[in-house]
């Protein structure tokens, strides 16, 4: 058996928020206790029993999520810090990962997470107007204000939290009021989550980011970042793309050659193949008669993860950037590739154009580190070979980026 992680879902689908975008609200229904969204002692005592169990050790990952997981409570959660020093082995850790909107963290809850040595994602989308706009509470208002309220309450508390921004079609216009306002925040890290959803008809919504979109807002962010805050500030699909151009292994599932090795837990005991394949279709069983890793183990659960490769497309299997996307994320594979077959990455035009844009000044970052250049002398150089490469570059040529597109349609507006 493989290590597999699991993220539990003690409420389920249930939020204090109702965002636009949200693709979990829906799961409800699928529940086996429609009518009671709140994981119980025993089941919780069980599940942590569990995982413990089944971990090589000698740190134990938990990964708290929803909906929003605040809304189990903070005994909820004292109880599960119990629990789990009761069921770990002798010289074993575990490490709690929260990932929540923020509107519930008051001083006692930070002051809480900071003594357990809790991980805070919180989700927060840019700027005010966006993120209002997405992200509104159940009487309509928006949320903005009391999300950063709670980064600032973590961070008085000694947690910098991760900042999970979504980015919609609206969000992709505007790279830099985004990434700029998620950067004065102070947090030191950044992750960016497209958002794509269908239609009943099978047709992206019209708040799904484009893949030409996603790629624009990619390549001005990391212009942005690889110019001014190297070393300062990290963003998520950066540092994975180091990872892996550094002969390690993407610890993200959509960049890795398979998947399947992330368990839903939800709040009833049901266990599913996937966070965004929570139907029926993918409920594999439940912690109360199974356990997980069995369950982790079973041919069906195999056969999942194993399609994200068997299943890629021609287009894919040959693409330079294969070791680096290995196909993206199965929910997003319902496109046309070049050749007209089915079953293609609906982002993977963006995917390409960034790469292509963001491998030649990430690789020489890369040497520079390793011949121990501060981030301030590599931002300098890579500062001065961008110049370089622009000297007698008009408007109409190729960009220099790589991305194979007029330097007018692509880089001409951020060249230095």
């Amino acid at each position: 058996m493989q290590p597999f992680v699991v993220m539990a879902k003690p409420v389920g689908s249930l939020c204090n928020l109702e965002c636009s975008y949200c693709y979990y609200l829906e799961t409800g229904r699928f529940s086996q206790s429609q009518h009671k969204f709140h994981m119980s002692d025993s089941l919780l005592e069980r599940y942590i029993q569990q995982y413990i169990a089944s971990s090589p050790g000698p740190i134990v990952q938990f990964t708290w999520h929803g909906g929003e997981p605040t809304l189990a409570g903070l005994d909820f959660y004292r109880l599960a810090v119990t629990l789990q020093k009761r069921y770990l082995p002798e010289g074993w850790s575990c490490w709690n990962n929260l990932q929540t909107n923020g509107i519930l963290l008051d001083d006692e809850w930070c002051s809480f997470l900071a003594d357990a040595q809790f991980d805070v994602g919180l989700s927060i989308d840019g700027t005010r107007g966006l993120h209002d706009k997405n992200r509104k509470d159940h009487n309509g208002s928006g949320s903005y204000e009391r999300a950063v309220a709670a980064v600032r309450r973590l961070q008085a508390h000694g947690i910098q939290p991760d900042l999970l921004c979504t980015v919609t079609s609206e969000t992709a216009k505007e790279p830099l009021a985004v990434y700029r306002a998620l950067k004065d925040l102070n947090t030191g890290w950044i992750q960016f989550i497209p958002i794509v959803r269908l239609t009943e008809d099978g047709q992206p919504t019209a708040d799904s980011v484009t893949g030409e979109g996603y790629g624009d807002f990619l390549c001005a962010v990391f212009d942005e970042w690889i110019r001014h805050d190297l070393g300062r500030l990290n963003v998520q699909l950066f540092a994975e793309m180091t990872l892996v151009w550094s002969g390690g292994s993407a610890s993200l599932c959509w960049m890795a050659p398979t998947c399947g090795q992330v368990l839903i837990v939800e709040h009833d005991g049901s266990v599913y193949s996937c966070d965004h394949f929570v139907t029926p279709d993918h409920r594999i069983g439940d912690i109360k008669s199974s356990s997980l890793s069995a369950l982790v183990d079973l041919p069906v659960q195999h056969r999942f993860g194993n399609e994200k490769r068997t299943k890629l497309s021609l287009q894919c299997s040959s693409c330079s950037w294969l070791e680096i996307c290995n196909g993206g994320c199965p929910k997003d594979r319902f496109a046309l590739a070049e050749n007209g077959e089915q079953g293609h990455n609906y982002l993977c035009g963006g995917f390409r154009q960034f790469f292509a844009h963001a491998e030649q000044p990430l690789r020489r970052a890369m040497q520079f580190r390793k011949q121990g250049l501060t981030s301030e002398a590599i931002m300098a150089e890579l500062l001065a070979e961008s110049q370089a490469r622009w000297r007698g570059v008009g408007r109409n040529d190729l960009c220099p980026c790589g991305s194979g597109r007029k330097a007018k349609q692509c880089c001409w507006s951020k060249r230095f």
